[in-house]
């Protein structure tokens, strides 16, 4: 069906469904157009290319329980796996975890919406997400308080989302990208629908006072906000992200916190 999109008033509750509907029928495309980027069992933060390798936000992770939400293919779990991390990941998309079923060293899946996780207080060192949860739901605040009842006191919670000064600008990779059209302080939802008016995709703006008091309202304490830049070199464009943007603008915001 015709996609009509663009910022836009969404209910609340139509968020989960969509968010869930969109995963399950782009899960496939999306593991072919972007896993060999992100690669089998690599963790990347952001379309910059910044690894864990080199970043070190998780900290020393061997010997640690360590929970991804929004997993999308779990790469990162899988790279955790192996330098030494137990790990489990969670995504809200039945067609994501089927699709990720199929992968070899695939750590063990859960289904689950980021805002009411299976676990029981204080069950991992560390909890992430790279792009996952925070942009699509509405209540950001609930993924939050819920990465702190999970997390062990001094546990670390860290999690990449578009830069939101981004958000002023259109997402286009070309240099029409660099002029800003919107007010960075509009907090109006980006979303798609079909012909019937039905919520396909959503996708919310927080600016970084936003995600600082939320985080601060969940218990955490902001060690780091690391904005990757755009390395020489790197040429692929990925959506909106690309050289001729990321030389001037950051494109990723990671929030590295600890439970207090």
């Amino acid at each position: 069906m015709q996609q009509r999109a663009g910022y836009q008033d969404v209910p609340p509750e139509s968020a989960g469904p969509a968010g869930r509907s969109w995963w399950d029928e782009n899960a496939a495309e999306y593991l072919d157009e972007h896993g060999e980027f992100l690669g089998h069992g690599d963790f990347c933060w952001c379309p910059e290319g910044l690894r864990e390798a080199d970043a070190h936000l998780l900290g020393d992770v061997a010997g640690t329980d360590v929970l991804e939400i929004g997993a999308g293919a779990a790469q990162c779990s899988r790279w955790l796996r192996a330098h030494g991390a137990r790990t489990v990941a969670t995504d809200l998309s039945g067609g994501m975890l089927a699709a990720l079923r199929t992968l070899p060293g695939t750590p063990p899946l859960v289904q689950a919406d980021a805002r009411a996780l299976p676990f029981a207080d204080a069950s991992f060192d560390a909890v992430f997400t790279a792009y996952g949860a925070i942009p699509f739901v509405p209540d950001a605040r609930t993924v939050h308080a819920e990465a702190a009842r999970v997390l062990r006191p001094g546990g670390r919670w860290v999690f990449s989302v578009t830069h939101p000064v981004r958000w002023a600008f259109p997402d286009d990779p070309s240099e029409r990208g660099l002029t800003a059209t919107s007010s960075y302080f509009d907090r109006t939802p980006y979303a798609e629908r079909d012909d019937a008016g039905r919520v396909t995709y959503v996708e919310y703006h927080r600016t970084v006072g936003d995600h600082v008091r939320d985080l601060v309202a969940a218990g955490f304490e902001l060690l780091d906000i690391v904005e990757p830049e755009w390395p020489a070199g790197h040429n692929r464009a990925w959506g909106g992200w690309s050289p001729v943007r990321g030389r001037v603008l950051p494109g990723t915001a990671i929030f590295v916190t600890r439970r207090r």
